[in-house]
């Protein structure tokens, strides 16, 4: 892990209520510097991860950790399990859409 991604992994999510300026691509790519394995997606609202878990179980076990993580910070990725070995999620700021 690198010192930026280390960092990160301190810091805790605060809500956002609206009435901020969503970033720019370019700002948001700036950012994903710090994290190499996660994308914006095409609309440029979301950063997205994906995963090859090992079987179906495995990843609603992830799912489960990763929701129990996002609760316990008030936020609430989409998570996507298909064709039951790939796992995705996706992450955005749900009061400004984007």
């Amino acid at each position: 892990m690198t010192v930026q991604a280390e960092e990160l992994t301190r810091k805790h999510c605060a809500p956002c209520e609206g009435g901020v300026p969503l970033l720019t691509a370019d700002q948001v790519r700036a950012f994903l510097r710090f994290l190499p394995e996660w994308k914006l997606t095409a609309d440029s609202k979301r950063i997205r991860r994906e995963w090859r878990v090992k079987d179906f179980a495995a990843g609603l076990d992830f799912f489960r950790r990763v929701g129990d993580l996002a609760e316990a910070e008030g936020h609430h990725p989409d998570l996507h399990l298909a064709g039951y070995r790939n796992a995705a999620i996706e992450i955005w700021t749900h009061a400004v859409n984007g």
